[in-house]
């Protein structure tokens, strides 16, 4: 029996779905908007005769791109938006330890900080180092979603490289991070006040999420005072990569995720540390 030819068309997007969906992550910073992004380019392709696309992965990544160009240019129309606000995704992988060295570049790649890097870019310069440099998408093809000629998608590429590789990022999380880590929930599941004081920073900043707003705390002596919060009422947990970040993950016995916390190591001392316990981001987990 042969296949209906929306079937195929269906197959064929299928197979590029995840490809597409990792493209638009890595332009917006956000899971729902690329979500948003890869189901525009299917609305866009049922409604075109797919027998006129050539090459339909480079058709796909084209629509995708541009998709996404003009979600970056609206968010730069309402600056109160930008990524870190509009965002309640989190990106939670396990963690077993120090990762071989790819793994560990590949969870830096698509890890917070370089997210942060990437939204310091203008939307042009987003898209062109995005593509080129993370989905190899030649100049030219960037150039026809720019607007602009290969050669001027080139040095645009070229100009948003030169801006993340000077931007000051922290490497990928080692095994002193993790020890830090470990260190902090021992003391705070134990109480000891004098050991929190020792691995966190004088200066450090807590951030709490919660369905009420966002409750920060800085200090050491103040975060330590609070300590109590991070054992919480959570019946199992385990360490966690939190958008690239060294946490942990905590449930109650049914299931439900209670909280999700990741911290910020430098100099051997936490200096940072997010608490997401607002449910409804903790339903966006990926």
């Amino acid at each position: 029996m042969t296949a209906h030819p929306s079937d195929l068309v269906a197959e064929a997007f299928e197979a590029q779905r995840d490809r597409l969906r990792a493209v638009a992550y890595r332009v917006l910073g956000s899971h729902a908007d690329a979500e948003d992004a890869v189901q525009e380019a299917w609305v866009r392709l049922v409604g075109r005769d797919a027998a006129s696309i050539d090459n339909l992965a480079g058709w796909l990544t084209t629509v995708v791109g541009r998709i996404s160009l003009d979600v970056l240019r609206s968010r730069r129309a309402r600056p109160e938006t930008a990524y870190g606000q509009e965002s309640g995704d989190l990106l939670v992988t396990p963690d077993d330890g120090p990762a071989p060295d790819e793994q560990a570049a590949l969870a830096d790649s698509i890890g917070l900080a370089l997210l942060v890097v990437l939204d310091t870019l203008t939307p042009n310069e987003r898209l062109a180092f995005v593509l080129h440099d993370m989905f190899a998408v030649p100049f030219h093809d960037i150039g026809r979603i720019l607007g602009k000629s290969g050669d001027a998608a080139k040095m645009i590429a070229s100009r948003a490289r030169r801006k993340v590789r000077a931007a000051d990022r922290p490497a990928a999380p080692g095994r002193e991070h993790r020890e830090v880590v470990d260190a902090f929930r021992a003391a705070a599941l134990g109480g000891d006040f004098e050991a929190l004081l020792r691995v966190l920073d004088p200066n450090v900043e807590l951030t709490v999420d919660t369905p009420g707003g966002v409750i920060v705390t800085l200090g050491a002596t103040e975060v330590a005072a609070g300590a109590r919060t991070f054992s919480g009422e959570a019946a199992h947990h385990r360490p966690v990569l939190v958008d690239g970040i060294p946490g942990h993950l905590s449930w109650r016995p049914d299931g439900t995720p209670l909280s999700a916390i990741a911290f910020t190591v430098a100099g051997g001392r936490i200096t940072a540390i997010h608490i997401v316990v607002d449910p409804a981001k903790l339903a966006s987990m990926h």
